[in-house]
């Protein structure tokens, strides 16, 4: 039995040509008594073909997908297509206009609450509409995603894990048809509340960006997210095929890599302002120094050092540079050794 939800729409879904509209959810705060919260959605369909949802903002302080999206939606002649492009640019809009991760709303992190709930707060509201409306709409999801403001994260594209082969090899195909510099594995520690793992849990060929980050806008990833969701459009044949370029490796040059658990990743263990020793980009080792934490207010005490937990790229930093314990100071990606094809 579907959910009900107080959700409601101007688009219309089976509508052939170009629709701009919202998503409206009724939302009553104290300066508002019968309002809602209007999320900006668009419809681009032609003739017949699969529909392929494209979803930025999940993260308002993540700005590569919503820029790339917006562009689409304003530029792509509907004539150019076969099939539909559901479009969501900035989903977790109270976010997006504030420029945080979490919603200012109800202080949630949108990409962990799905499936959501219909009769939640704003953001599980909207994460329970894309769970039981758009994505049974859909036969592929691309989620457009950076470091945001607490992280630089070398531009990638991402692979969704799933438990099915077939699945599997769908969401790789499409994972290296968008072509990224790098392509990473990423379960996010078995996190099972995210978008991507629930568009997989709802058969969708699924993938992910991770686009730059640190709070700014990069010109090198924003050209990559710009023709890597083109050529992802044109591997689901909703686009016509994009002419090859030099500079493109084929699929079995490509490095594949994962983020492999929690030896990956290297946490804070104290509050002060982290130092790294090493670019993003540098081969790392096992107990190797990664960097260190100051503090400031006592310069008597020694810096606290950090260390690698695996051997691998250093794949992301955190940018900010004060820390409280359990912050996020690194992630390092290993080699993938898992089937591809």
């Amino acid at each position: 039995m579907a959910r009900k939800s107080t959700a409601f729409t101007d688009i219309d879904f089976e509508k052939q040509g170009k629709q701009t509209g919202f998503l409206h959810i009724p939302h009553s705060p104290h300066e508002d008594a019968w309002g809602v919260t209007r999320i900006p959605l668009a419809v681009i369909a032609n003739g017949s073909g699969p529909t392929v949802i494209l979803q930025g903002g999940c993260h308002g302080d993540e700005y590569e997908g919503p820029i790339v999206l917006g562009e689409i939606l304003r530029d792509l002649d509907p004539s150019s297509i076969q099939g539909r492009l559901i479009i969501l640019p900035a989903i977790n809009v109270a976010a997006v206009e504030m420029g945080r991760r979490t919603s200012p709303v109800d202080g949630l992190n949108m990409n962990r609450t799905y499936p959501g709930d219909p009769a939640g707060t704003i953001t599980q509201q909207i994460s329970a509409y894309v769970t039981d409306v758009i994505y049974p709409m859909g036969d592929a999801f691309l989620d457009l995603h950076s470091g945001g403001s607490s992280l630089m994260i070398l531009p990638s594209a991402i692979v969704e894990p799933t438990v099915d082969p077939e699945h599997h090899k769908r969401n790789v195909a499409a994972v290296l048809a968008f072509d990224a510099p790098l392509t990473v594995v990423v379960d996010n520690l078995g996190e099972a509340r995210t978008s991507t793992a629930t568009s997989v849990r709802a058969g969708l060929t699924t993938v992910g960006t991770e686009m730059g980050g640190g709070g700014t806008v990069s010109l090198d990833a924003l050209k990559v997210c710009r023709q890597g969701v083109r050529n992802v459009l044109a591997h689901l044949g909703v686009l016509p095929a994009p002419e090859k370029s030099s500079a493109s490796s084929p699929a079995g040059e490509r490095r594949i890599l994962k983020i492999p658990g929690p030896s990956g990743y290297v946490f804070a263990p104290t509050s002060g302002v982290f130092e790294s020793f090493h670019p993003l980009g540098t081969m790392v080792r096992a107990g190797q120094e990664a960097g260190r934490v100051h503090h400031l207010t006592d310069p008597a005490r020694p810096p606290e050092i950090l260390r690698f937990g695996a051997d691998g790229l250093l794949y992301g930093w955190r940018q900010p540079g004060r820390v409280v314990p359990g912050n996020c100071c690194f992630v390092v990606a290993v080699p993938y050794e898992g089937e591809l094809k």
